[in-house]
């Protein structure tokens, strides 16, 4: 058994089964809408919020995992006689590695028993970096060999995704780099990335099924000539054109893994219905 924890947030879309089977706890990011609180994939999850969007009058808003919450987490996995390794969306999208840093301030001595880690990413690009070192704990490596396995990570790993509009990227104050796409992206779809921890303006594209295309091109660019392809899917509320592209990528990509996952609430916030993309990890 390990003698660390790995601790995760929301936004890296790890499939409920591998979760469980890597023992991963997975902090919930926080949905207001309506003077309501959801905690993100525990009390509303991917189906119910894209089918209540469609006809609400209100837009739902976000937080990060508070301080609160983290310290539980940490304190739970310490009370036990366990480290911690905390794995994080990117500084730069959200405060959720700044409630982590206070959660760990706030232990006071049992504070040094959690290490954490700014993925500079989300969405499965976190998952990936979550679950290589997940899977090297359960291999018997030291949390120090995990943390500097995530760290490397995040150099192999990457994201890029199409998206219907820039409204709500535009609306959440999350377009980074995109702003440029402003103004010019009247019925054109475009193509975003991660990159340095924010979201990038790549490409725009005139149709839906084109800006596909070129979402497989552009991360088979990435892993040309790279071994022990990972590919992760996702999707906001368009699971069909999510799976065609995800089969084109394996016949093409030939990845050791694949993992079909959809958009959270909280991230669906940001980048609306019909967001489809592609994450990938290499050796």
């Amino acid at each position: 058994m390990s003698t660390f924890t790995i601790v995760t947030d929301s936004t890296s879309y790890i499939p409920a089964d591998i979760v469980k089977q890597y023992e991963i706890i997975v902090a919930p990011q926080v949905l207001i809408w309506e003077d309501k609180t959801y905690r993100d994939g525990v009390d509303i999850q991917s189906s119910e919020f894209y089918s209540r969007l469609q006809t609400a009058k209100t837009m739902p808003s976000t937080s990060q995992v508070s301080p609160a919450t983290m310290q539980e987490i940490f304190q739970g996995a310490v009370d036990k006689g366990q480290s911690v390794l905390g794995i994080f969306i990117s500084s730069k999208l959200s405060g959720t590695l700044q409630s982590a840093i206070q959660a760990k301030d706030m232990m006071g001595s049992a504070g040094d028993k959690v290490t954490l880690i700014d993925s500079r990413s989300t969405a499965m690009a976190l998952g990936f970096q979550a679950l290589a070192a997940a899977r090297a704990a359960k291999a018997g490596a030291s949390l120090e060999e995990c943390a500097a396995l995530a760290e490397k990570a995040h150099e192999r790993t990457g994201v890029f995704f199409a998206v219907d509009t820039l409204e709500f990227l535009h609306r959440g104050g999350r377009i980074g780099g995109a702003q440029r796409f402003i103004g010019a992206a009247l019925n054109m779809k475009p193509i975003l990335a991660l990159k340095d921890g924010k979201v990038e303006g790549v490409e725009r594209i005139r149709t839906k099924s084109k800006a596909h295309d070129r979402v497989l091109d552009l991360v088979t660019e990435q892993v040309k000539g790279k071994t022990n392809i990972h590919i992760a899917t996702l999707h906001a509320n368009a699971a069909d054109d999510a799976r065609k592209l995800l089969d084109r990528a394996t016949a093409q990509l030939s990845p050791v893994e694949t993992l079909f996952t959809e958009v959270s609430p909280v991230v669906g916030t940001h980048t609306g219905p019909g967001t489809v993309g592609l994450a990938y990890m290499v050796d």
